[in-house]
């Protein structure tokens, strides 16, 4: 099953931007659960597109005001939500940020 793992943070998050994942990717990859990934650039750097009305409305950052922004995401493919979860607990971001798990339809 695939599930997309959304990883995100508050302002405090910034201070890990270039921390990495160091050994969770390592074993992740050896695991062979990783299909895709990345991180991103900062919420400021965000454009959100909106079409209402047949008009096109851009903001500059993201569209919500919310105390944390998605700052990366990985992508993986395991067994069932059970893998799911310990695979995204391992992650560093988990212990300062949040991560959120969907599957991919």
């Amino acid at each position: 099953m695939k599930y997309l793992l959304m990883i995100a943070g508050d302002e405090s998050a910034a201070e890990h931007a270039n921390d990495g994942c160091g050994s969770w990717s390592e074993e992740m990859e050896a695991r062979g659960v990783v299909t895709g990934g990345a991180g991103l650039r900062p919420p400021t750097e965000a454009t959100t597109v909106r079409v209402r009305s047949g008009e096109l409305l851009l903001t500059d950052g993201p569209f919500a005001e919310t105390k944390e922004q998605i700052g990366g995401f990985v992508l993986i493919d395991c067994a069932d939500l059970d893998e799911a979860i310990e695979i995204a607990a391992k992650h560093p971001a988990a212990s300062y940020g949040t991560i959120e798990i969907r599957p991919v339809l």
